[in-house]
């Protein structure tokens, strides 16, 4: 196995674009797993996570983090301007692994179960790729995933970050496993109600084979809070709870497997969802 560290983010995609088949390392949290299992086996692994480039974290009225940015940071610094992410991140193994896990890795290993992909995809996040050839390629998260650790990055490219619009404090990220932390989640859902932009987005992730969006149960909550008022904190009733929940769970794609099995999943994400509406609703 060859490594590489090179000093400059155009140096790395220069080693990219070599047709060598290199591999981008940064935190390892998911490689080196893959590598100690006899699960991966590169040829050029080349150590991204000094390079400054993919280490920004720009708040704003649009935010924007570098692909190296480690879950520790989204925890500490996206607590006020992001609430789900930082939630999500707090749920991502031990704070070894916050120190050295990036979000650019998640979006690269592209699992359904990737803690803060729901967020994004509830964030209506770009994920933002850059080549030596191409520049820098943006896309929609929904055009990111095509299948479980199948996305659309090229094998010339690297992720560079993802870019957001700020969507305000009611946000929420629930996730359901054996324990809270240090463990692949069962189902996950993260709930992002923008009350400037008079929106509800709700997506699901680890019951599918990408993150999934639940539009019918987005509508039907963005109708709570239009009754309400959008800049109003309310209460929703219990059955319109159960109602959104009923639809959230509806626009799962869940299988059994040994985490958990259909009906399971589809319990949690009803439960979730209605936890998610209930904190969102009450947050301004």
């Amino acid at each position: 196995m060859k490594f590489d560290r090179p000093a400059t983010l155009e140096r790395a995609l220069e080693m990219m674009d070599s047709g060598g088949g290199a591999t981008p390392l940064a935190g390892g949290t998911d490689l080196m797993v893959g590598i100690n299992f006899g699960r991966e086996r590169p040829e050029h692994v080349v150590s991204i996570r000094h390079l400054s480039e993919l280490r920004e974290l720009k708040l704003g009225p649009r935010i924007r983090c570098g692909a190296g940015v480690t879950y520790t940071r989204l925890l500490a610094e996206l607590g006020e301007s992001t609430p789900g992410l930082s939630q999500a991140a707090r749920t991502v193994g031990s704070p070894q692994i916050r120190n050295a896990g990036t979000l650019g890795g998640n979006l690269a290993t592209c699992s359904p179960a990737g803690d803060t992909l729901p967020v994004l995809a509830a964030l209506d996040a770009e994920v933002h790729l850059v080549s030596r050839s191409g520049g820098i390629r943006k896309l929609p998260f929904s055009a990111w995933m095509s299948g479980p650790k199948r996305s659309a990055r090229r094998p010339d490219e690297m992720v560079l970050g993802a870019e957001w619009d700020d969507a305000g404090p009611a946000q929420a990220f629930l996730k359901a496993g054996t324990r809270n932390a240090m463990v692949i989640s069962v189902a996950s859902l993260a709930l992002v109600a923008d009350r400037r932009r008079r929106a509800v987005r709700i997506a699901i992730g680890s019951a599918g084979p990408v993150i999934i969006r639940a539009a019918e149960a987005e509508r039907f909550a963005a109708g709570l809070f239009e009754e309400a008022g959008w800049e109003t904190n309310f209460q929703p009733g219990e059955g319109a709870l159960r109602r959104c929940g009923e639809l959230a769970a509806a626009a799962a794609q869940p299988i059994d497997d040994q985490r958990g099995t259909i009906a399971y999943r589809r319990h949690v994400i009803a439960v979730m969802t209605a936890r998610a509406l209930r904190r969102t609703a009450g947050a301004a």
